[in-house]
């Protein structure tokens, strides 16, 4: 016969009751029509679409299960060290949990939930890019996903720098596995990771123009000629009425 007793200690998404994952939003703005494209024409008929643009609000204590245990331990190396400001604010949102962190703090937190036995996330599979236009002040995101493969667990870091200072320190001295994703985030969204060993374009060619994945990049696209007619890349297209 097979084990049935629960693992306490493990990440199951299937059965974790998160008692932080409270339904509360920050809006910062809103989009028209359906994929929020501005400057070009509107080719989709949702054109007349207002959509409020909501971000997940900060979560309170208690957050449930094992994620207490991992910011109690953030708390007590924090106090240690004197950086108690280095945690900006915790979400927990759809049974996840991230850690939105200073980005003069990064190495520090990270080196931590590295390195601490209460924690041990040894593994970092990646940093995402995200550009969030409207979010004054906080435009560019990277988002770390990391992995503690001794207790079982995942949870992400959040770290945020405006447009006009895209900088941010780069993890790759930490979790050298870095060293292509800060590449590919610096290619298709312009962040800047001091630090990085050798920060060139990973994907486009070295003297491509802006950034690809922004959402301020234009749509671009290739003419198509059909039977004679000509379809014209998306934002070059005439808009309906």
């Amino acid at each position: 016969m097979s084990d049935t007793t629960p693992d306490t200690h493990g990440q199951d998404p299937s059965t974790d009751l998160v008692a932080g994952d409270q339904e509360i939003r920050r809006a910062v703005g809103s989009r028209t029509g359906m994929f929020g494209v501005t400057g070009t024409g509107d080719t989709s008929g949702f054109g007349g679409l207002v959509t409020p643009i909501v971000y997940p609000g900060d979560s309170q204590r208690p957050y449930g299960g094992w994620f207490d245990e991992v910011a109690d331990a953030l708390e007590a190396r924090q106090k240690a060290t004197d950086l108690d400001a280095a945690i900006e604010r915790v979400v927990v949102h759809r049974g996840e949990i991230t850690f939105h962190v200073r980005r003069e703090d990064l190495p520090f937190v990270a080196q931590m939930l590295r390195d601490d036995e209460v924690l041990r996330f040894e593994f970092c599979s990646g940093v995402s890019g995200v550009n969030y236009p409207d979010d004054a002040g906080r435009e560019l995101h990277a988002v770390y996903h990391l992995l503690s493969m001794t207790h079982n667990r995942r949870i992400r870091l959040e770290v945020t720098c405006p447009d006009a200072d895209p900088h941010i320190p780069s993890l790759v001295s930490i979790y050298p596995t870095n060293d292509w994703h800060e590449r590919e985030t610096w290619d298709m969204f312009g962040i800047q990771f001091d630090g990085h060993p050798a920060m060139t374009r990973i994907l486009m060619p070295d003297d491509w123009p802006g950034h690809p994945q922004r959402k301020d990049y234009p749509l671009g696209g290739i003419p198509v000629e059909y039977k004679g007619g000509t379809i014209p890349p998306p934002d070059q297209r005439r808009s309906y009425s």
